[in-house]
């Protein structure tokens, strides 16, 4: 099969600022990315591309063929929707409501609208509208992802020193993994420690969890359930309900809760997001499709970080803040909860513009510490956000 990953496109804008930068499927939410269940569900066999924003089509092209499977980019997949949708016919749509989930056919009809039938599924899906979606559905989707992951298969043995607190059987550790000294509580979910990831001695961990690949819990963290660390991501301190999509650090003390962080972002030591205001008022998130701060029913709400944005230590991040891409907060006081992409400063001495020579040195550096390098894509995809006329409202 030719499966296109497409992109509600105004999903994805009430996604930003975490899909300026990436497809709506390659957000991470559970254990994998939503394009990593949506292959593991129906065969890395197939081809697979992307159709998504103009200014990242020369990153994530399109392969488009007379006849396609096309499958929303935010809709987490499970066994169930998976088997409505193999049974769709040539021009048949699968829908919730009145959300597009996949379409079997030509690109004509995908792109008029014209259906043979509509067909509609039996159970509600997980969705993602608003990045808050994310950590919102994140435990109950680690606890899926788990089941799928481990299924028939046989953990590491537990180190002797480790101390488990709950069922045993709900800790899946891969090759390579240390997790000497930890204490470990599986009582209201699973823990799911990828390869290479450390643990380290005294830190505490409770699941809903997951650690992918080369990830690190360093000593004396305190993590609550509905967290995932993306690969080689880095904490500490006090992390709760928490997606790290990849390649990000929150290294040292403070608290990080109900919160997205993108990739190549650091957190300084110190740092603190409030996810609740003190009057416990509804959460008003800033939305960019509405350019306006907008409620969203929510008590909880904590940082929303684009890529490669960063805090300097001690900083202090109100209740639902969101951050761009490539913000550089530091200095002391509370900045204002929405920032805007390329900006760097502080509540006290105000903010400005980063130019883009000066963001790639830094992006350079920041990815030459994983071995990986910043490619042209990359700086097209960047310079293409930078210009966005509205990336200021």
């Amino acid at each position: 099969m030719n499966i296109i990953l497409f992109d509600d496109n105004e999903v994805r804008r009430h996604l930003l600022p975490l899909t300026y930068t990436r497809p709506t499927a390659l957000l991470r939410v559970g254990i994998t990315t939503i394009e990593e269940k949506w292959k593991a569900m129906l065969g890395d066999e197939h081809t697979y591309s992307y159709l998504t924003a103009a200014h990242l089509k020369a990153k994530f092209p399109l392969k488009a063929k007379s006849s396609n499977l096309m499958v929303a980019g935010h809709i987490v997949p499970t066994r169930e929707l998976v088997r409505q949708v193999l049974e769709l016919n040539d021009g048949e749509a699968l829908f919730h409501d009145n959300e597009l989930i996949a379409y079997n056919g030509d690109a004509t009809g995908f792109d008029n609208k014209q259906y043979s039938h509509k067909v509609y599924v039996e159970h509600a899906p997980i969705a993602l509208h608003a990045p808050y979606d994310i950590f919102i559905n994140n435990g109950q989707v680690i606890k899926d992802d788990f089941a799928r992951l481990t299924q028939g298969r046989t953990s590491q043995p537990l180190p002797g020193n480790a101390v488990i607190i709950g069922d045993p059987s709900l800790i899946f550790i891969e090759d390579g993994a240390c997790v000497e000294g930890a204490f470990l509580n599986t009582k209201e979910g699973p823990i799911y420690i990828g390869h290479d990831v450390e643990i380290m001695e005294g830190a505490c961990v409770r699941g809903p969890f997951a650690a992918c690949h080369d990830a690190k819990v360093r000593m004396g963290a305190k993590v609550y359930g509905g967290t995932t660390l993306g690969p080689h991501c880095k904490i500490g301190g006090e992390v709760e309900s928490t997606v790290m999509i990849g390649y990000s650090n929150k290294a040292h003390d403070g608290f990080l809760g109900d919160a997205v962080i993108g990739e190549r972002c650091n957190i300084g030591g110190g740092t603190t997001a409030s996810n609740l205001k003190n009057d416990y008022s509804e959460i008003k998130l800033w939305d960019y499709v509405e350019r306006r701060f907008v409620r969203t029913g929510l008590q909880f709400c904590g940082l929303i970080m684009g890529d490669h944005s960063k805090t300097g230590v001690n900083c202090m991040i109100n209740t639902a803040t969101v951050l761009g891409v490539g913000v550089n907060i530091h200095g002391s006081g509370f900045p204002r909860p929405f920032v805007a992409s390329f900006q760097e400063g502080s509540s006290n001495a105000g903010f400005k513009d980063v130019p883009l020579k000066t963001f790639y040195s830094i992006a350079e550096r920041v990815m030459a510490r994983r071995g990986m390098e910043l490619t042209q894509a990359d700086k097209d995809i960047f310079a293409s956000i930078y210009n966005i006329s509205d990336r200021y409202k």
